[in-house]
């Protein structure tokens, strides 16, 4: 059975890829992004475990890259907001790389990470460095959807704070 899920997805891809390049560049613009996107959103249909028939795939397809678009604006608008931020704390117009670095934004970042509960430094760790999502983590520790979700939330509420308290 999933041998066939999976010739379904290439054979969806094979056929519409096209299209749904001309769908995400529209929205994207003519940007580098929109093959990653592309690429990206099949891959995650090939790593899901949810049910997937012809009648639904096509739906899927265009929900997902519409997510995964509006989580790179989402990702750019925080970037931006961030940067913004810190070159009026510091009264510099210097690119951001000069003002701080990444390493000092993952020292900053652990720093936070250490007053917070064991369990939810790990969950944040996890979703940051190794990319897993949410779903992924709670298969991975053993625990429940929404106790993970829960954790990374007051993680991220908690590093997010650290982060623009300096």
């Amino acid at each position: 059975m999933n041998n066939k899920r999976n010739e379904l997805i290439a054979d969806y891809y094979t056929t519409h890829r096209d299209e749904l390049l001309a769908y995400a560049s529209s929205r994207l613009g003519a940007s580098y992004l929109v093959e990653d996107i592309v690429q990206d959103v099949f891959t995650r249909l090939l790593d899901s475990d949810k049910m997937i028939s012809m009648t639904t795939l096509p739906c899927l397809v265009y929900t997902v890259t519409r997510n995964l678009i509006a989580d790179h604006y989402r990702r750019r608008r925080c970037y931006e907001e961030y940067e913004h931020y810190l070159q009026h704390s510091v009264g510099t117009s210097a690119p951001l790389e000069s003002v701080i670095s990444a390493q000092e934004l993952t020292e900053r970042m652990e720093r936070s990470l250490a007053r917070l509960p064991e369990k939810c430094g790990q969950v944040y760790r996890l979703h940051i460095y190794s990319g897993m999502r949410v779903g992924e983590i709670s298969r991975y520790l053993g625990e429940s959807y929404k106790s993970v979700e829960h954790r990374l939330c007051t993680a991220r509420k908690h590093v997010r704070q650290c982060l623009m308290a300096g």
